[in-house]
């Protein structure tokens, strides 16, 4: 969550946001197959990713987001050959029209960002990396 940390501090998110994955519309279907349930393992492993990032983020020095959340999620399931969504959204309406939220799915599971905060409306993802290959 540190390196995320950094990483948005000192680039600008449209050059960070090309690591992330393709950009695409909530709706494309590789959002779809990239978040379904694959098989037990991968569900297991996305199970403790998000069990070590909610365990970590109290003690970090500083106050981790749901964006440092999402992209480290992302990062250690990627190293695991997990494919995951990163899903960005904001109020549908509101007083704060600004404020956003990011959140992570991988393997059937959610594991970032959960629950989502009151009228959150999904705006795009980015899907990636492509799923395993079953050969």
């Amino acid at each position: 969550m540190l390196a995320a940390r950094v990483t948005l501090a000192i680039h600008p998110f449209s050059r960070v946001s090309k690591s992330l994955g393709d950009f695409t519309r909530p709706d494309d279907p590789r959002a779809t197959d990239h978040a379904a349930p694959t098989d037990e393992a991968d569900a297991a492993t996305a199970r403790a990713v998000r069990w070590a990032i909610r365990a970590s983020a109290p003690f970090l020095p500083f106050r981790t987001v749901c964006l440092q959340q999402a992209m480290a999620a992302r990062v250690m399931l990627k190293r695991r050959g997990i494919a995951s969504v990163m899903h960005f959204g904001a109020p549908a309406e509101g007083e704060r029209p600004i404020d956003a939220h990011a959140w992570l799915d991988a393997a059937g599971i959610k594991v970032t960002g959960y629950p989502l905060p009151d009228g959150m409306q999904e705006i795009a993802c980015f899907v990636g990396p492509p799923a395993p290959s079953a050969e």
